[in-house]
C-alpha cells in the first residue's frame, strides 16, 4: 500500500455519511428508516430545470465552459443576489464551481498559506476544517455558546487572533445549528477581520432558506468578502454539483487560474439547467417549498419540547434543529445509534460537528416529509418512555 500523507489521520470523519450508510443497509434488509439525517432536501429540481438540461444535452452544449462558468449564469447569479439579498455584484466576481464544496476547495487555495490557521465556531460543518487542511492550512474551532446562537462573535475575533491567523470562516445560516448572525454582529465581527488584515470567508448556502424577516448577503456589509453558495439547498439540485462563490474583483483572475486546473469547470449541463432556476415560475416553486420546510420546523419545536428534547436556540434557517440531550441519560453517540437501532429513526451525533457540544447534542434534519417527521415522532415518544 502506497504511504499515505500525514493529513489523512487530521481529516475528519463525518458521522452523517457513515449513518446514512448504516441506515440504507438497515433500509435494504427491510426496515423502515426515517432520515432525520443526511442534509439532503426531499425536494428535487423542478420540471423547467431538467427540461432545460435536456434541450441544452440535445443541442449538444456537453463541452466545457470557461473555468469561471458561462456568463449568462454568473450574470443571473449576480441578478439573483441584488433582488432577494439586496447586494449589487458585478457578475465578473461570481465563480461557478463544482459546488459550494468546489467553491470552498478554490476559496482555500487562494487564501491559505501552509501552517496557516483559519478560526470558525464550534460547531461548524466538518468538512470546512477539511477544505482548510487540504490547503496545508490548520483549522481552529471556537467553542461558542448558545448565547452567541453557536456562531463566531467579533470578541472572540479579537480574542483568539493570533500571528498565524488569517482569516475565518462562519455560516449564516449555519450547519449544524440552522442560526444566522444578526446583521450587526456579522459587521462587527467583519470589522475586526479587516482590521487585522485578515479574510473572511461566509457561507450562504442556506440564506434563501431563511424564515424570519427579510435575509441579507453579508456583501450588504463589507464588499471585500469571500461569499459562498450553492444549487443544492434552497434550489434542490445536491447531485447536480454546482456552486458559485462571490470574491473581490482582484481575487477573480488568481480563483480563475486555479479553477482551470482544480475543477476545469463546473458541470457545462447543469449550468444551462441552472439558468432556469431564475424564471419566475420556478423562483415560486422554490418559495412554496421553503414554506414547507417553514412548516415542518415549526411542527417540530413543540414535538420535541413535548417530548424533553431541549433546543437551546431556536434555528431560523436551514433545515435542522440542533438539540441538546443532556437530560436524556445518554451521549450523543449511543443516542444516534440506539435511535436508528431501535426506532429506525437516522440522525446525526454532534460529534461531528466539534467537541465542545458534541457529546450532548444531535442534529435533526427537517429535510423530509411532514408525514414522516409526524411518524418520528410517533417513534421518539414511545423509545423515549422505555
Amino acid at each position: 500500500m502506497p504511504r499515505l500523507a500525514t493529513r489523512t489521520h487530521d481529516f475528519l470523519t463525518f458521522h452523517a455519511v457513515e449513518l446514512f450508510k448504516q441506515g440504507q443497509a438497515l433500509q435494504a434488509a427491510g426496515k423502515d428508516i426515517i432520515s432525520l439525517g443526511i442534509g439532503e432536501p426531499d425536494f428535487t429540481a423542478p420540471p423547467q430545470v431538467v427540461e432545460a438540461l435536456e434541450r441544452a444535452a440535445r443541442a449538444g452544449l456537453s463541452g466545457y465552459s470557461p473555468p469561471a462558468g458561462l456568463t449568462p449564469l454568473r450574470e443571473a447569479i449576480a441578478q439573483f443576489y441584488h433582488d432577494k439579498f439586496g447586494a449589487t455584484i458585478n457578475p465578473a466576481r461570481v465563480i461557478v464551481t463544482a459546488g459550494a464544496s468546489g467553491a470552498l476547495t478554490l476559496a482555500c487555495a487562494a487564501l491559505v498559506n501552509s501552517g496557516g490557521e483559519v478560526r470558525m465556531p464550534d460547531p461548524s460543518y466538518p468538512a470546512n476544517s477539511n477544505f482548510v487542511l487540504a490547503a496545508g492550512g490548520v483549522p481552529r474551532l471556537i467553542a461558542s455558546s448558545a448565547e452567541k446562537r453557536f456562531q463566531l462573535s467579533a470578541q472572540d475575533v479579537a480574542q483568539h487572533w493570533s500571528p498565524a491567523t488569517q482569516g475565518v470562516m462562519v455560516a449564516s445560516p449555519s450547519n449544524p445549528t440552522g442560526t444566522s448572525i444578526a446583521p450587526d454582529e456579522l459587521a462587527d465581527l467583519l470589522a475586526e477581520v479587516r482590521a487585522r488584515d485578515g479574510f473572511a470567508i461566509v457561507d450562504e448556502i442556506y440564506l434563501g432558506l431563511s424564515y424570519e424577516g427579510e435575509p441579507r448577503s453579508a456583501l450588504t456589509l463589507d464588499d471585500d468578502i469571500i461569499v459562498i453558495n450553492s444549487f443544492s439547498k434552497y434550489f434542490h439540485m445536491t447531485g447536480w454539483r454546482l456552486g458559485w462563490m462571490i470574491v473581490p474583483e482582484d481575487m477573480v483572475a488568481p480563483v480563475e487560474k486555479i479553477a482551470a486546473s482544480l475543477q476545469i469547470c463546473a458541470p457545462t449541463l447543469a449550468q444551462h439547467g441552472a439558468l432556469a432556476c431564475f424564471t419566475d415560475q420556478a423562483m415560486k416553486t422554490f418559495e412554496h417549498r421553503r414554506e414547507a420546510f417553514k412548516q415542518r420546523r415549526d411542527y417540530l419545536l413543540p414535538e420535541f419540547e413535548r417530548l424533553g428534547i431541549q433546543v437551546p436556540v431556536k434555528p431560523d434557517g436551514a433545515f435542522y434543529i440542533y438539540a441538546d440531550i443532556s437530560n436524556l441519560g445518554m451521549d450523543s453517540g449511543t443516542f444516534s445509534q440506539r435511535l436508528l437501532l431501535e426506532a429506525g429513526i437516522a440522525a446525526v451525533p454532534g460529534l461531528d460537528f466539534g467537541p465542545a457540544h458534541g457529546g450532548h447534542t444531535m442534529r435533526f434534519s427537517y429535510a423530509t416529509g411532514l408525514d414522516r417527521l409526524e411518524e418520528a415522532v410517533a417513534r421518539m415518544g414511545k423509545w423515549l418512555q422505555r
